[in-house]
């Protein structure tokens, strides 16, 4: 009996089992998932989606081609453009207002100086006021934005009401005064741009600081004893900081166009130091007679501004933990 019982199963085990479609589907779908090896990090995670962007890549690959012009300016422009701000006397008449040719790629100025080479030196202002002048908003706003978030209270009552005061100013008119006050000049212009910077990156720094403190591992932390430098520098600020990674590149662009709007006023880089805003400013009374004066400047700040922003597009998607592909 037993012998029978044995014999049936056997044969039970040898009937072959057709598999669907489905089935395979499903199999073949779990062993995708299981040979796809360990996860990736976070960063590598962010760093992958940011170089599938290819506005973002191209952005970034153009800010670096201009840094690289502004730095080693020196090393070439003078010998092969031209010196940016002497005036040759002696042949100023001659070269005064020439058309783009193969010795002057952008053409000349009034005064017989290199477009081009203005427009290389003029980066280095651009960049100088766009970093600097971020920097400083970020580093007040950062600092303000998590005192109000973290401690609340009177400290949040104060310090957005004092955001909301400057947010009470045109922007642009707030600058103007500032320089007016301190004086025109490129150290004043990015202490104004920068002061005036700061109540947006607190007011974005203070709503992630919100959203963050509330989780359970900042409860731990505290329950543990974990000072208040402590779980502010070490769980709060890397978990809330992504959003200003995002909005200090995009504002990198904006603090451009303010100091060559300062400049075009008069009132940012003072001639002859070369600007972008004070070539345009320049151009003005050529843009007929003389177009290229007007057109290579603003090519510059409009690519290098537009880099700017399509690398700050392409942070907030690649730091986007919730992005699905």
């Amino acid at each position: 009996m037993v012998s029978d019982i044995t014999g049936f199963d056997d044969k039970r085990r040898e009937v072959p089992v057709e598999v669907g479609a489905a089935d395979e589907l499903a199999v073949s779908e779990d062993l995708e998932y299981v040979e796809t090896g360990p996860a990736r990090s976070l960063r590598a995670d962010a760093l992958r989606r940011l170089r599938k962007n290819k506005l973002a890549v191209a952005g970034l690959i153009w800010i670096i081609i201009v840094i690289l012009i502004a730095i080693t300016a020196d090393l070439w422009a003078p010998r092969w453009l031209g010196d940016p701000v002497e005036i040759d006397s002696t042949t100023a008449a001659e070269r005064m207002l020439l058309s783009p040719s193969w010795d002057h790629p952008f053409g000349t100025d009034k005064l017989g100086r290199d477009v081009a080479s203005r427009v290389v030196y003029g980066a280095r202002v651009s960049l100088m006021v766009g970093v600097l002048a971020v920097a400083i908003a970020v580093t007040l706003g950062l600092i303000l934005g998590a005192l109000a978030a973290y401690y609340g209270g009177i400290w949040d009552a104060i310090i957005m009401r004092t955001a909301d005061v400057f947010f009470a100013f045109p922007y642009i008119l707030f600058a103007i005064v500032l320089i007016a006050l301190l004086g025109p000049g490129l150290q004043n212009v990015f202490i104004a741009i920068g002061v005036l910077g700061w109540p947006s990156i607190a007011r974005v720094f203070r709503s992630s600081i919100l959203s963050v403190k509330e989780n359970e591992y900042v409860d731990a932390a505290r329950a543990m004893g974990a000072s208040t430098r402590r779980i502010l520098i070490r769980h709060i600020m890397p978990n809330a900081v992504a959003p200003i990674i995002v909005y200090a590149t995009m504002s990198v662009g904006g603090a451009i166009l303010t100091e060559a709007a300062l400049s075009f006023l008069g009132m940012g880089v003072q001639p002859p130091d070369p600007s972008w805003g004070n070539m345009l400013d320049d151009a003005r009374s050529f843009m007929l007679t003389a177009p290229w004066l007007m057109i290579y400047p603003g090519i510059a700040i409009l690519t290098t501004v537009l880099a700017f922003v399509l690398l700050g597009d392409g942070l907030r998607d690649a730091l986007d933990v919730k992005l699905k592909e």
